[in-house]
């Protein structure tokens, strides 16, 4: 068995060329065989190892000695160190062409590219969300714009910014440099379009305001009540959550959502939004029409804000919707007890009720069911947070065992219909949370579901006119959607 070639110990491409080196272990060449044309022995003077040289007419690929078969074994020691060879190659390749390398550099020919003939980086854009004006000047340096830039840039835009209840969307368009980006635009913008665009100048930087753009559309839905609720009903419906709660509110002085609503009764909301130029809905919707039809009734009203009077629903003849007092002070609730005799939870024997109780989660809200005084708002014993309302007509409303008193709710302070003075709790004797919810009529407590309530007054001359045209405006609108 002859012997097998000696291992090369040097894995230098240069070595393998020069003369036998009479250093012990140095590596030999191999006889060529009978049939094999002789190799040239490249120039070690002139052959270059750049690989971009290769391809720039600087030289030739080198030719290394052709290598000893492998031992079994190691041709994947040979192969992974060949792949680690291409990406040192090409790691070298993409810092040249993304940023500086710290690697040394490599030897090149006359006509290589160098680093600083590589291309500009071109400019880079960054987006940020702000709370507000003032948080513009963080935002430009947290992207690598240097202070001295991101001053004056950002006073620009504070000076032109008018400052909103919204959030702030900044554009920023940089551009690389030594140390750092530089600014090449920045763009702030509202919600609704309005903001302010800033440039370099001669003398620093510019700001220019730019207007609020956005445009009012129209959407109509309508849909059948579900099994659950009217929220879920008008949920599947798309109808917005935030007008799912005034829908409710404007009728319900002509309904009890707890006791006349039933599955397959149908509803219908006309709406407007306003969007901006990507389409997005800013701020909250506005509604301009709600219908509610059961098998006992049906009810359709209109928004209207007659000339310098406030604002509110009207039928289609004109009339407000207005009662004098509603009979629902709570919303979402069920009634969990009626008026009347019952036997007493607590006590266990028969005793008159003299209100209705609403059941509902402990801080939902309660409202003054009519325009008023508050002669009390304190903490009373079994009826726990107790309010009481002397309304315009003489009439009373009494509330009990909230958890929590509305905002500046003490005697003497004059409420309207709708406010909050409370929210729903379970204070003094009580089993649950609940609003234990009173009318005394000449001092006397009387059944607030089934009382009469005065009806709401109607429009009439020019004010009865401009109603006219707006519900016009109104069903068209409806009807181009629904056909």
């Amino acid at each position: 068995m002859g012997d097998e070639p000696k291992e090369p110990t040097s894995f230098n491409p240069r070595e393998w060329k020069t003369p036998a080196s009479t250093s012990p272990g140095a590596p030999t060449e191999r006889a060529a065989a009978p049939d094999e044309a002789p190799r040239a022995t490249p120039d070690p003077t002139t052959t270059s190892f750049n690989p971009k040289s290769w391809s720039s007419g600087g030289g030739t690929p080198p030719t290394g000695p052709t290598a000893p078969p492998p031992k079994k074994g190691r041709g994947m020691m040979i192969g992974a160190a060949a792949l680690v060879g291409v990406a040192v190659v090409g790691g070298g390749v993409w810092f040249a062409t993304r940023g500086p390398s710290t690697a040394p550099a490599s030897p090149t020919s006359p006509g290589a590219e160098s680093p600083a003939d590589a291309p500009v980086s071109e400019e880079q854009r960054r987006a940020l969300v702000v709370r507000q004006p003032g948080d513009i000047l963080g935002a430009l340096t947290s992207v690598g714009v240097p202070q001295d830039e991101a001053g004056p840039a950002a006073g620009a835009a504070v000076a032109k910014l008018v400052k909103k209840d919204s959030d702030l969307t900044l554009i920023m368009m940089v551009k690389p440099v030594s140390g750092g980006n530089h600014l090449v635009n920045l763009d702030a913008r509202y919600e609704d379009g309005a903001g302010v665009v800033v440039t370099p100048s001669s003398s620093g930087f510019t700001a220019e305001a730019t207007a609020a753009n956005l445009k009012t559309v129209i959407k109509d839905v309508r849909g059948e009540m579900d099994a659950y609720s009217f929220y879920s009903s008008a949920v599947a419906q798309h109808l917005t959550d935030s007008l799912i709660s005034p829908f409710a509110q404007a009728l319900t002085f002509d309904f009890d959502f707890q006791r006349e609503i039933h599955a397959g009764d149908v509803f219908e909301a006309a709406f407007e939004n306003r969007v901006n130029s990507r389409g997005e809905t800013v701020g909250v919707g506005r509604l301009l029409y709600v219908s509610l039809e059961t098998k006992e009734k049906s009810r359709a009203l209109y928004w209207f804000q007659p000339p310098g009077g406030e604002g509110g629903w009207f039928d289609g003849n004109g009339r407000s919707t207005v009662r004098s007092l509603m009979r629902t002070p709570v919303e979402g609730a069920r009634i969990s007890s009626t008026f009347g005799m019952r036997e007493h939870p607590v006590l266990g024997f028969m005793k008159m009720h003299k209100g209705v109780d609403f059941a509902a989660p402990t801080g939902t809200p309660i409202y003054a069911a009519g325009d008023g005084v508050v002669q009390n708002a304190e903490f009373k014993d079994l009826n726990g947070n107790y309010v009481k309302i002397l309304h315009d007509s003489g009439w009373k409303t009494i509330y009990l065992h909230m958890s929590a008193f509305g905002p500046g709710i003490a005697g003497g302070v004059r409420v309207r219909q709708g406010q909050q003075i409370g929210a729903i709790g379970t204070t003094g004797r009580s089993t649950g949370p609940h609003l234990h919810y009173e009318l005394h009529v000449n001092d006397e407590p009387v059944d607030p579901m089934s009382v009469p309530m005065e009806n709401g007054k109607a429009l009439a001359g020019p004010a009865l006119q401009a109603f006219f045209k707006e519900r016009d405006r109104i069903d068209v609108l409806r009807r181009a959607q629904t056909g």
